[in-house]
């Protein structure tokens, strides 16, 4: 007699099925793996300044006028060699009084503005010769550009020596400005980047006085 056991035959069921590959899609490497970051401030770098009559728009400056309005600071504008126009240097008081005539030195505060939009520029104050037309209108502009969208137009074609303040037709009609974090200082400090004269052999401050530079 046989001594063999039977063989014994697993239900099909408890069998583990064999996987089979995952198929890639050949954009795979192009998805994008990491989670979605929203509400991110676009870092403003070397915003333009000029008056507030020359953004040729409604203008709006930022309401607080502690932390964004600067103090009154000196400016020159020195002839660049390949350009048409000058370009305004930051300088140092000491400096500037030591070396320049007075008439060369313009002085005014540089505020955050905006056109509509959130067309960020740095504006120009004025802090002095206040009974002059032009800087008067503009100071007031300035002030009510806080808290309303103020544009100003020049009235020199109709003969008149200043400028016409028109507010907007509805103060809702531009959307509110969403300010940059930034502080003043940096915003100041980029936009002057390269362009502050803060010593006595400073190639803009030579080229000013006719002194010979001394190329290294």
């Amino acid at each position: 007699m046989s001594n063999s056991k039977p063989t014994v035959v697993k239900p099909i069921e408890d069998v583990t099925p064999i996987a089979k590959p995952e198929t890639k899609s050949g954009l795979d490497r192009f998805k994008a793996k990491r989670t979605a970051v929203t509400s991110i401030e676009t870092l403003q770098v070397g915003l333009p300044h000029h008056k507030f009559a020359e953004a040729k728009d409604f203008v709006r400056l930022h309401p607080d006028e502690d932390n964004h309005w600067s103090s009154e600071f000196c400016f020159v504008s020195v002839p660049i060699k390949g350009q048409k126009d000058n370009t305004l240097h930051l300088i140092g008081e000491d400096l500037a009084l030591r070396f320049l005539p007075l008439g060369k030195i313009l002085h005014f505060r540089l505020a955050l503005a905006t056109k509509p939009f959130d067309i960020f520029f740095l504006c120009h104050i004025p802090t002095r010769n206040l009974d002059n037309k032009y800087n008067a209108t503009s100071l007031a502009a300035c002030q009510q550009g806080k808290t309303q969208w103020v544009q100003l137009t020049s009235l020199k074609e109709r003969g008149i020596e200043n400028y016409e303040l028109t507010l907007a037709h509805d103060p809702d009609a531009m959307p509110e400005p969403k300010w940059p974090t930034q502080s003043l200082d940096e915003l100041i400090d980029k936009a002057f980047d390269g362009r502050q004269i803060d010593r006595e052999d400073h190639p803009a401050l030579l080229r000013l006085i006719g002194a010979r530079q001394v190329l290294g």
